[in-house]
């Protein structure tokens, strides 16, 4: 059965966190001296107002939540934060259309960073921080960072919610219990986040927006301050620095951890998800960077470091840019293309696929032909000496025959909606991947305001279904989902 009011307790509790939020980010305008203070005032207000009807509903909730419970919350908790999560934009003036808000907000806490917004350097600062705190706190996810918390508002089943919201088919565990895990990665994510910061700041960027991108690229969601994103600033030195938080936003987070607290670094290069991350990201940087050269007559380090920043802003589903890559040789835009597949590391902030799919699925291709030429034979698909079960191989299976009819049907949705072949193909992409970039006429250092209403709900929709990694949104669709047994 469904436990009800246990999931209406929980939505309560997280919109009341977000009812703090946003009243925290009234002291932005303070200090900024700007307008936008009675706009996270009122956003406030009616968030805290939405939290206690849950709260009133939920009254009384058994500390109880099963499997069931758990995906109900995780998807409805992304509905409703960004629901609430766009008011400040409407309140304060940014958009005058509520789904155009809704869009942005979407965008944000699923950490696509696709934006309607065309001139950014406009909008004021505390709606900006707002922006890329949305993507923040989507990065690791809203249930994750609330399941090291949830024993202290009496509500169990963290287990539960974070197994319907963690992305991968495998889950590395830095402690037995699901509370402590979080906290730790919290810990690391703050780390990372605090150390970004400080390099932007030194690097050149005013410490507002040194704040900013550090949000927005552990994230991996690419929100900027600037129009131009980080090419605005024009420093190889910064576009280095980004490239490496940009990376280690990508890398599994358990790992991390490993190498800063246990010094593991054999351990973290003998990953066989982490190796084929790291390759990718060699690999396609130097054909690009030296195919770019030989084409555009750049110099071959200036191209390297151009290709290596966009690869990285691709694989990791950050979508910062430096220049416009859709004028490069189409070789080169169709490889940056296929990288939008990819996605980084499982247990990451990244979208897309995971490259620990892509690593099982070519695994599973390899043994597939050896069984051809050796039928009687018996070979598991191990990852890091670790043999899969049956039952992980046909779960990426499923997963990747989903995720491409999810791209066929986005493209086919977003043609009928008015978009070209190619646009319609390159938004679905972008968006069930959680990228924000695409390579013809949208992305995020254009304007997907083009879209129509219909439209941009549409693509709030394949965001949030990319973010979810597709089956916790399908199940909600499912005749057996809600049967009492």
């Amino acid at each position: 059965m469904i436990h009800y009011k246990a999931i209406y307790k929980i939505l309560g509790v997280l919109l009341l966190a977000e009812a703090c939020v946003l009243l925290c980010c009234g002291l932005i305008p303070l200090f900024c001296r700007e307008s936008d203070l009675f706009a996270f005032i009122c956003s406030a207000l009616c968030t805290a107002c939405g939290a206690m009807v849950f709260l009133t509903f939920g009254k009384g909730a058994k500390k109880q939540l099963t499997r069931r419970d758990g995906y109900i919350v995780v998807s409805f908790s992304w509905i409703f934060f960004s629901l609430f999560g766009a008011l400040p934009y409407v309140i304060s003036g940014v958009f005058n259309s509520y789904i155009d808000a809704f869009f942005e907000t979407m965008a944000g806490f699923t950490t696509t960073g696709g934006t309607i917004i065309r001139n950014v350097e406009v909008i004021p600062c505390g709606i900006l921080f707002w922006r890329s705190l949305t993507q923040w706190i989507g990065g690791l996810g809203i249930i994750f960072f609330t399941v090291a918390v949830l024993p202290l508002f009496g509500v169990g089943g963290d287990v539960q919610l974070f197994a319907a919201e963690a992305v991968g088919p495998t889950r590395a565990k830095i402690h037995p219990r699901i509370e402590v895990s979080g906290r730790w990665i919290l810990f690391i994510y703050l780390l990372l986040t605090g150390a970004a910061t400080v390099v932007y700041f030194a690097c050149g960027m005013s410490f507002f927006d040194a704040v900013n991108h550090a949000l927005t690229t552990l994230a991996s969601g690419g929100f900027s301050t600037k129009n131009a994103s980080i090419g605005a600033y024009n420093s190889p030195t910064l576009e280095m620095f980004v490239i490496l938080f940009m990376f280690l936003s990508g890398v599994n987070f358990p790992l991390i951890y490993f190498l800063l607290f246990n010094g593991k670094v054999k351990q973290l290069f003998s990953d066989s998800e982490f190796k084929f991350y790291f390759m990718t990201i060699i690999v396609a940087s130097v054909v690009i960077g030296i195919g770019v050269s030989l084409t555009s007559g750049l110099p071959v380090f200036a191209s390297l470091r151009t290709a290596l920043f966009h690869v990285v802003a691709i694989v990791t589903t950050t979508g910062f840019s430096t220049t416009n890559f859709t004028l490069w040789h189409p070789a080169f835009v169709m490889i940056l293309g296929l990288l939008m597949y990819f996605g980084a590391c499982s247990g990451s902030t990244s979208g897309s696929m995971k490259s620990i799919r892509i690593v099982l699925l070519f695994k599973l291709l390899r043994n597939e032909f050896h069984r051809i030429l050796h039928p009687n034979a018996i070979k598991p698909v191990k990852i890091n000496n670790h043999s899969i079960s049956s039952s992980i191989s046909q779960s990426i299976m499923a997963f990747t025959v989903f995720y491409i009819i999810m791209v066929f049907v986005g493209w086919l949705v977003f043609i009928i909606l008015g978009l070209s072949m190619s646009d319609a193909y390159a938004a679905t992409v972008s968006l069930i991947g959680n990228i924000g970039v695409a390579t013809n006429g949208l992305g995020d250092t254009l304007s997907w305001n083009m879209l129509s209403p219909v439209a941009k709900l549409f693509a709030s929709a394949v965001m949030l279904v990319g973010r979810l990694e597709i089956f916790p949104i399908l199940l909600l669709f499912s005749r057996g989902f809600w049967n009492k047994n």
